[in-house]
């Protein structure tokens, strides 16, 4: 069975985004060092429109074949007028919102996220599934995560959208019962900018 992997940006206070989704603040740290990092370890997590103008285009996937997110992080995507962010890989987007896909590569997931997810990681295939965010699909596939990939950027949001919302489908004035998963560190990788990314693989 192949891996559902997180892999994610966040800043040291555990923020993915600010209030809005944005990713400005955190786009802002990645330099030379780190961008050459992400198209040779991880080519398949940059942009279509990214590794096209990259040289990167032709670039075999290395690890995932397959997209999953939420409708908030596509919405970043749309709003720049992206149907198909990731046209290299199979993309899926989490939505009971969006009633047609935009685009004939993304399918759409409006109900049983975690049934659909299950099918994919039980497909037969050399290449994981990268989960790619947002908070809310992250909280709601939390026990289906078999990694994490933490790119930790060296700055403080203070607040803004979570690695997982926990609350997610909780009712008003409920509270979210305490969770806890225990995962084995792997490995971790420091950069110049101040940027350290940690693998984590959950202990079973």
């Amino acid at each position: 069975m192949r891996k559902l992997v997180y892999l994610v940006a966040v800043s040291i206070d555990g923020f993915i985004s600010d209030r809005s989704g944005g990713m400005e603040s955190l786009m802002s740290h990645v330099d030379e060092e780190f961008l050459t990092f992400l198209g040779t370890e991880y080519p398949e997590t940059l942009p279509t429109g990214v590794r096209r103008a990259l040289g990167l285009a032709d670039v075999e996937n290395k690890h995932f074949d397959t997209v999953v997110q939420g409708r908030g992080s596509y919405r970043l995507a749309l709003d720049a007028g992206v149907t198909s962010p990731y046209g290299h890989l199979r993309e899926y987007v989490a939505s009971a919102t969006l009633e047609k896909s935009p685009d004939p590569n993304v399918e759409i997931i409006s109900d049983d996220v975690i049934g659909r997810i299950r099918e994919l990681k039980r497909e037969v295939s050399e290449f994981d599934i990268w989960l790619c965010g947002g908070a809310r699909i992250a909280g709601e596939l939390r026990d289906e995560i078999d990694e994490l990939v933490i790119k930790t950027y060296p700055l403080l949001l203070g607040t803004g959208m979570p690695m997982f919302d926990l609350g997610a489908g909780v009712g008003a004035g409920a509270e979210a019962e305490p969770v806890v998963s225990e995962f084995a560190f792997d490995a971790s990788r420091a950069f110049g900018n101040g940027i350290v990314v940690r693998t984590y693989r959950r202990k079973r």
